[in-house]
C-alpha cells in the first residue's frame, strides 16, 4: 500500500473551496445570458434560449465523462505514484475530446433537428434555438478540450490552476455576451459567439499550463499512451459513464420537453428556475470534486480508511450546504427572480414554482456526494444501474402525477433527485469492502 494521505476538513475545502468559486461565475453566467435576452422582452426568445441550453447540456454533458474519467484517472496515478501515467491520461483524454469534438462540428446540423424536434417547442422559440445552436455549436473542440485539461488539474489538487481556467472561462463568456447581446446587438447569435470566444480561450491558458506540468513528457509514447490494457479500461469506465449521464440528461430532457409543451410561459419560467437549481448544484458539485480527487488518490494508493474518511466528510458537509443554499433561496429568490425577467407572466410564474426550486439543493445533497465518490473509484458500472434505476422512478413518478401538471413535474423531479443519491448509498458500503478487499486492505 502507498503512503496514505491525511484526509481533512481543511483538504476538503482546500479543492472544495476553489471549485465553488469557479462554479458560482457558471451559473451567474447563465443568469446573464438570460437577463441578457429577456431584457428584450419577447418569451419566444427567451424560450429559445432555454431549449438551446438545453440542447447543449444533452450534447457536451453527454461528454463530461471526459472530465470525470480523467479526474479519476489522475487521482489514482497519483495515489499509486504513477507519474508517467498522470502524463498518460491527459494525452489519451485530449485525442479522444478532439475527435470527438470535430464529429460534433460535422453533425451540428441533424443533431439540431433531431434534439428540437423532439422538444415540441413553439415555432418561435425553434427557430430562436436554431440560431443559437448554429453557432455555438463550433466552440465543441475547445469545450470538450476544457474537459479533459480541467478534470486533469482537479485530479492532481492543483485547484489554483483549475479555478484560473474556469474563471476566464466564464467572465470571457459574460464580457462578451455583454458586449455582443446587448452592446452590438447581436441577439442570440451573439450569445453563441461569447462562448466560442470564451472556449477558446479556455483553452488557450490550459494548454499553457499544462504545458509547464507535463515536466518531462513521455518516453515511447505511442507504446505508453495506446497500452491495450489502458486504453480498453478508458474505453469501459467512460462508456458506462457516458450511459450514466445519457440517463441523467434524458431526465432533464424529459423536464423542459414538457414545460415546452406547457407552452412559452411554463417554459420561460422553467428556465428561469433553473438558474436556482444551478447555483445549487455548483456549490455541491464543488464537494463532489473533493470526493473526485480525495476517494480516488486514496483507491490509487489502496487507503481504504482514508477513502471511507473522505466518503463520511465531504457527505456532512454537503447536507450542510444543501440546507443553507434552499433557506436562501425561499428567503430572496422572489427578487431574483424580477432581476432575470422583465416580461411580468413569467415572473408570476416563476414564483409560484420557486419553492420546489428552492428545495433541490436539499434533495440532491446524496446525489453529487456520492457521484464524486462513484467516480474517483471508478465505480462506474454501479454508477451507470443506479442512474437507470434513479430515471425509472422518476419516469414513474411523473406518470402517476401528470395530472398535476407542472407541479406534478417539479414534484417527480424532487422525487428523481433524491432517489439518486438513496441508490447510491445503499450501495455504497458493500461496494468498499469489495474494492478494498480486492486490494488487500481490510474493511
Amino acid at each position: 500500500m502507498k503512503p496514505s494521505i491525511e484526509v481533512t476538513t481543511a483538504r476538503i475545502f482546500a479543492i472544495a473551496g476553489p471549485a465553488m468559486v469557479a462554479n458560482l461565475t457558471t451559473p451567474l453566467l447563465g443568469i446573464v445570458s438570460t437577463s441578457a435576452i429577456g431584457r428584450l422582452g419577447d418569451a419566444a426568445l427567451l424560450g429559445g434560449v432555454a431549449m438551446a441550453s438545453i440542447a447543449f447540456d444533452c450534447v457536451f454533458w453527454l461528454f463530461g465523462f471526459l472530465r470525470m474519467g480523467t479526474v479519476a484517472f489522475t487521482a489514482q496515478a497519483l495515489g499509486a505514484q504513477d507519474r508517467v501515467e498522470i502524463r498518460a491520461v491527459l494525452a489519451r483524454s485530449l485525442i479522444l475530446a478532439g475527435i470527438i469534438g470535430v464529429t460534433l462540428v460535422v453533425l451540428q446540423r441533424p443533431l439540431a433537428s433531431l434534439i428540437f424536434g423532439l422538444m415540441g417547442g413553439s415555432e418561435a422559440a425553434t427557430a430562436a434555438a436554431n440560431r443559437y445552436f448554429a453557432v455555438r455549436m463550433w466552440s465543441a473542440p475547445f469545450a470538450l478540450a476544457n474537459y479533459v485539461l480541467l478534470g486533469w488539474f482537479v485530479g492532481q489538487a492543483r485547484m489554483r490552476t483549475a479555478l484560473s481556467q474556469q474563471l476566464i472561462i466564464n467572465f470571457t463568456n459574460i464580457i462578451a455576451t455583454v458586449g455582443l447581446v446587448i452592446v452590438l446587438d447581436y441577439g442570440i447569435a451573439g450569445a453563441g459567439a461569447a462562448a466560442i470566444i470564451a472556449e477558446m480561450t479556455g483553452a488557450l491558458f490550459g494548454f499553457t499550463a499544462a504545458r509547464k506540468l507535463f515536466r518531462g513528457g513521455i518516453r515511447d509514447f505511442r507504446r505508453v499512451v495506446f497500452d491495450r490494457a489502458r486504453v480498453l479500461r478508458l474505453f469501459s469506465v467512460n462508456s458506462n459513464i457516458m450511459i450514466r449521464t445519457a440517463s441523467l440528461i434524458a431526465a432533464f430532457f424529459f423536464f423542459t420537453a414538457q414545460g415546452a409543451r406547457a407552452g412559452e410561459v411554463t417554459l420561460a419560467a422553467n428556465a428561469v428556475l433553473n438558474n436556482f437549481m444551478m447555483i445549487g448544484s455548483f456549490f455541491l458539485d464543488g464537494l463532489a470534486n473533493a470526493a473526485e480527487q480525495l476517494c480516488g488518490r486514496s483507491m490509487g494508493g489502496g487507503d481504504g480508511d482514508g477513502f471511507r474518511k473522505a466518503a463520511r466528510l465531504v457527505s456532512g458537509w454537503a447536507f450542510g450546504f444543501g440546507v443553507a443554499i434552499s433557506a436562501i433561496f425561499f428567503l430572496f429568490g422572489s427578487g431574483l427572480i424580477d432581476v432575470m425577467t422583465s416580461n411580468v407572466e413569467v415572473r408570476a410564474a416563476a414564483k409560484a414554482f420557486l419553492p420546489y426550486a428552492a428545495l433541490a439543493p436539499t434533495c440532491a445533497v446524496m446525489a453529487y456526494c456520492f457521484d464524486g465518490i462513484y467516480i474517483g473509484a471508478t465505480w462506474a458500472r454501479d454508477m451507470r444501474n443506479l442512474m437507470m434505476a434513479a430515471l425509472a422512478t422518476y419516469l414513474a413518478a411523473w406518470y402517476l402525477l401528470q395530472g398535476y401538471g407542472n407541479t406534478g413535474l417539479w414534484i417527480s423531479l424532487l422525487i428523481f433527485l433524491m432517489s439518486r443519491g438513496l441508490y447510491q448509498a445503499a450501495r455504497f458500503p458493500a461496494l468498499a469492502r469489495r474494492s478494498f478487499a480486492a486490494n488487500g486492505v481490510a474493511s
